[in-house]
């Protein structure tokens, strides 16, 4: 099942694992004013990405962009890593479903670890603003990178990748 809010509360329900904690630790770290990781991360230019090699075969992508409609958006899920998503800045809309409750539109390519799903108008959408994170297993079928209004935004993100156990 997702979780989403601040960092301590995930930490507190996510798996106790050394993967987990290398993600929260750097997670803590982006969000830490004047850390080098928060200064790299403030320095992207939007459309820019960068990937950071963490501990226990965790990473982390260091991403800017602006949020886009959600004719844009498309739901996806992956089977090698789960998702600690953490905004820095800004905001967007991140919409999520169980896998049972969606059809798959594109089959599993294990070279991106990426299913892609069909739509659905029964997903739950998650409001997450600048310092909250989400946390998607395998079973989170998930839509980020959406606007929260009829404007995009700049948002400064990092993905972390953790592997699944």
């Amino acid at each position: 099942m997702a979780l989403f809010g601040t960092l301590a509360t995930l930490r507190a329900q996510a798996p106790q694992n050394p993967a987990f904690a290398a993600a929260f630790d750097y997670a803590e770290e982006v969000l830490r004013a004047g850390s080098p990781a928060q200064a790299r991360l403030r320095t992207l230019a939007p459309g820019a990405s960068g990937k950071i090699e963490l501990a226990h075969g965790a990473f982390a992508i260091e991403q800017a962009y602006e949020t886009k409609p959600r004719a844009e958006g498309f739901f996806e899920s992956h089977r090698k890593y789960i998702d600690l998503q953490l905004v820095v800045e800004g905001d967007e809309v991140m919409e999520v479903v169980d896998v049972s409750r969606i059809a798959v539109r594109e089959p599993y390519n294990p070279d991106r670890d990426l299913v892609v799903y069909g739509d659905s108008t029964g997903a739950s959408a998650l409001r997450i603003s600048s310092g909250l994170a989400t946390i998607f297993f395998p079973a989170d079928v998930h839509m980020p990178t959406l606007r929260p209004g009829a404007a995009g935004g700049l948002v400064r993100k990092t993905v972390v990748k953790i592997p699944v156990a």
